[in-house]
């Protein structure tokens, strides 16, 4: 299924923007999409290296020369991609990085962006201030954050999903996400896993849950075990899987703790998973579950926005 029409791969000369690039490349092949390739300078380069007394014209002129080099290097970058027939264009911009990506987003309608992780280490180090976080907090397009060292191949993609009662509208954002990882698994040829963590709570019962029988407590748990698997099959029927090598986990459980053991017990490549709403501000936040989860795995991650989003943050002028 062709997803992806207008791909932005940032490329900072980070550790693992090869191979991210790599990934959007091949996303562009496959979908007949238009890849932009955009290098972001935060801090130009200090003035102290020129001479004393220079005008403000020449301490221009020197950052012109800096931003001429560094589209030169782009340049070099994606020709050989053009060579390969590829539309691909090379940018560069000067700013904060999550705002300069988010802004091309909202600018030039791009549908993807692919961005290697900030740290070393994959995701486990991401903070609430860094680049990989903002951008998918506040980015009205699909974010994917590979981990700098992530395979040329996938081998597992996770997608996490949280289906409603079998007996209300199906969230579209699992559908989404479903439609989303399927269709990337048949891209990558590889082995599908669905989880849906869950817990029940006895909202109907007068006593505390320290005081439930456990006969009761053994009922509780089968009645939601099976409301959740009537849930995820009505799920699963509103999707095509056929010719996927797939598996459903339902583990019952923190999903903050459950989906991170689920990637690191069968060495997942990819989660892909939505954002949570919060009422009362402007634009969606990511969810409390969806940072846990991020700052535990050791994977790369694509993360879906649910319908209506609208980003905090606003084109300049």
């Amino acid at each position: 299924m062709q997803r992806f029409k207008n791909i932005l791969m940032l490329y900072n000369q980070s550790v693992g923007d090869d191979a991210a690039l790599d990934r959007a490349t091949a996303l562009a092949k496959r979908n007949g999409a238009r890849l932009t390739v955009l290098e972001v300078i935060e801090r130009m380069p200090s003035l102290a290296a020129a001479p004393f007394g220079s005008s403000a014209s020449e301490q221009r002129d020197l950052h012109g020369r800096y931003f001429d080099e560094r589209r030169a290097l782009i340049e070099r970058l994606v020709d050989p991609l053009r060579q390969e027939g590829v539309e691909v264009d090379g940018a560069v911009a000067q700013g904060k990085v999550f705002l300069a990506i988010v802004r091309a987003v909202l600018r030039d309608g791009f549908d993807l962006v692919v961005m290697t992780a900030d740290s070393l280490r994959g995701l486990r180090s991401i903070t609430f201030g860094s680049n990989s976080m903002h951008v998918m907090r506040k980015c009205p397009c699909p974010v994917w954050v590979m981990k700098p060292k992530a395979e040329r191949r996938f081998h597992r993609i996770l997608a996490a999903v949280d289906p409603g009662p079998s007996d209300a509208p199906l969230n579209p954002l699992d559908v989404k996400i479903l439609e989303m990882a399927s269709s990337l698994a048949r891209m990558e040829d590889c082995h599908l896993d669905i989880a849906n963590a869950w817990d029940y709570i006895g909202t109907d019962l007068d006593t505390s849950r320290s005081e439930i029988d456990d006969t009761i407590r053994d009922r509780l748990v089968t009645v939601n075990m099976a409301e959740r698997k009537a849930a995820v099959d009505r799920l699963l029927g509103e999707v095509d899987l056929g010719g996927l090598s797939f598996d459903v986990h339902l583990p019952r459980g923190n999903p903050s703790l459950l989906i991170p053991e689920l990637v690191a017990e069968h060495a997942v490549d990819l989660i892909v998973m939505g954002t949570a709403t919060r009422s009362g501000i402007a634009g969606f936040l990511i969810g409390t579950t969806a940072e846990d989860v991020l700052r535990q795995v050791d994977c790369s991650v694509l993360t879906l926005k649910p319908n209506g989003f609208v980003s905090p943050v606003a084109l300049e002028g």
